[in-house]
């Protein structure tokens, strides 16, 4: 029975270290880390995915009660969360396009409690969806999977990332979250600009107009119509920057 029990033991230590990297990863990477994918989903999934990975390996016996396996237990930990960190920052891009443009067309009090990014405007709230439509849809979730998978050949358990190279990418990277979000609303923006000009020429030769009476409606129809005609550009560029991620991703793990 003593020697069952320590075998179990030691065969919970092997199993551990992919475990804890494929959990931070799927509790930190969208959509896996949404609030609508539920806790014992994300846990299940973790599991299917250690046993697939554990038997095409040799794991390190490493005691994670130790020193040593405390500090690969948070290399395991960072190298999930870090996936999860960059994946965020497209969401994040998105958002703050959706904020952006409910600022420039008068909906910014039209707002929502999200459980997943907080209180967020609606044009915010569609774009997250769409995005994640669009992420599901080009087998977003199965290219995280793989890459989790990849990164145990090229980044075995003992190998770390926590060097101001990494650093330095993620942190690049972070830029990317303005830039998505110009992208995104270049369109709108630029004619809402014009459309701003135009109601200031009017205001100029008519004074006693009511400019808010007439600024107001008009901003929102006009921002909303331009936004429906170029879905078809934003969901492109919707893609382009999840797939930007996915490369920033492989960079980082070393996948090739």
């Amino acid at each position: 029975m003593n020697l069952l029990g320590a075998e179990i033991i030691e065969r919970f230590y092997l199993f551990l270290w992919p475990m804890t990297r494929i959990s931070a990863m799927l509790l930190t990477t969208p959509p896996f880390s949404t609030a609508s994918v539920n806790l014992r989903i994300r846990i299940l999934l973790a599991i299917v995915l250690t046993w697939m990975i554990y038997p095409l390996h040799d794991w390190p016996r490493i005691d994670p009660t130790s020193a040593q396996g405390l500090l690969e237990l948070l290399n395991q930990i960072f190298i999930g969360v870090c996936m999860g960190l960059i994946m965020q920052v497209v969401v994040a891009a998105l958002v703050l396009a959706g904020q952006a443009l409910s600022a420039a067309m008068g909906l910014s009090m039209a707002t929502l409690v999200d459980p997943n990014i907080g209180n967020a405007p609606v044009l915010s709230q569609f774009v997250v969806i769409m995005s994640t439509l669009i992420f599901v849809g080009t087998g977003g979730h199965a290219v995280l999977i793989g890459l989790i998978m990849e990164s145990f050949y090229t980044l075995p358990v003992g190998a770390s990332i926590l060097n101001q190279d990494t650093y330095a990418q993620v942190i690049r990277w972070g830029s990317m979250m303005f830039l998505g979000g110009v992208l995104l609303t270049l369109p709108v923006m630029i004619t809402l600009l014009f459309i701003n000009v135009g109601l200031g020429v009017v205001t100029r030769a008519a004074p006693s107009l009511n400019i808010f009476a007439v600024g107001f409606p008009a901003m929102i129809a006009v921002g909303l119509l331009i936004f429906m005609l170029s879905l078809d550009s934003v969901g492109g560029r919707i893609e382009w920057l999840w797939l930007q991620g996915f490369d920033v991703v492989r960079s980082v793990l070393k996948v090739p």
